[in-house]
């Protein structure tokens, strides 16, 4: 149930922090995996190394999230080559950083075209494509602060804040995750979205003050680490999942049971 052998897989963002052991669960599950970033270096990189340990095909590939028209000619390029895209992960973001006195309105407007507005024109886009199979996974991250909103106190002083337009565009991920999925459900393409909690790039987890914090909010009582969002990944994107639409999963130690 949980074999992705013969299933196309792309990744949007598939080389990041948490984007590469997402891409690592597809491929290690049997799917032919596409890496998409705005660098191509980064994502052929990635697609190299994966390939090695998985021995499945990987490939990265070029897509800009912000442009419609990359998104289309991306994917395009990936069922020209493969036939069709059987699972779609809306992984990649784009945002400006900084506190809500002191963004500007254009910050805004990048922080929301970066999150909920790339996630509409992927699944948009990778509609048809599925469709001509008729059936199809889509599986959007969100976060945990599409939910609840960021602790200040987390924050304090050590340098760290959530931007304001970040929660608001993974928000509007959830509910679109709910609308689209209810509408491409007669077309045979599920749609649900993963809301992990604190998994922070290694650099941030120098900060021992900021990781505390963190810890201080998750029963759990430690932090996240990116494998550990495989298993999710790969359920929806299989026919584990066949009878789970529209759903928001979080991943988050617990968090949000509090």
């Amino acid at each position: 149930m949980f074999n992705l052998k013969n299933k196309v897989a792309v990744v949007t963002g598939g080389a990041g922090h948490i984007g590469f052991s997402i891409s690592e669960a597809l491929a290690e599950a049997g799917a032919e995996v596409f890496i998409t970033s705005r660098n191509q270096d980064k994502s052929e990189s990635a697609a190299r190394e994966l390939e090695k340990t998985s021995g499945e095909k990987v490939k990265g590939v070029t897509m800009d999230i912000e442009s419609y028209d990359s998104i289309k000619n991306c994917l395009n390029q990936i069922q020209s080559e493969s036939g069709k895209i059987d699972v779609l992960v809306n992984n990649a973001s784009s945002l400006p950083v900084g506190k809500m006195q002191d963004i500007s309105d254009n910050d805004w407007k990048k922080g929301i075209d970066g999150t909920i507005n790339a996630v509409f024109r992927c699944t948009k886009l990778v509609t048809p494509i599925m469709e001509k199979t008729g059936a199809g996974s889509i599986v959007n991250i969100s976060s945990i602060y599409g939910s609840v909103s960021p602790d200040p106190s987390i924050y304090q002083i050590t340098g760290y804040d959530s931007p304001p337009h970040y929660g608001a565009g993974k928000a509007a991920i959830q509910q679109f995750t709910r609308y689209a999925a209810c509408h491409l459900a007669q077309k045979g393409i599920r749609v649900n979205s993963v809301s992990p909690g604190a998994f922070p790039k290694p650099e941030i987890q120098k900060n021992e003050e900021f990781i505390n914090n963190l810890k201080k909010k998750i029963p759990l009582d430690r932090i996240g680490q990116p494998y550990e969002l495989k298993g999710v990944i790969v359920f929806l994107a299989s026919q584990a999942s066949s009878y789970v639409t529209g759903q928001n999963i979080h991943v988050d130690g617990g968090w949000t049971a509090l």
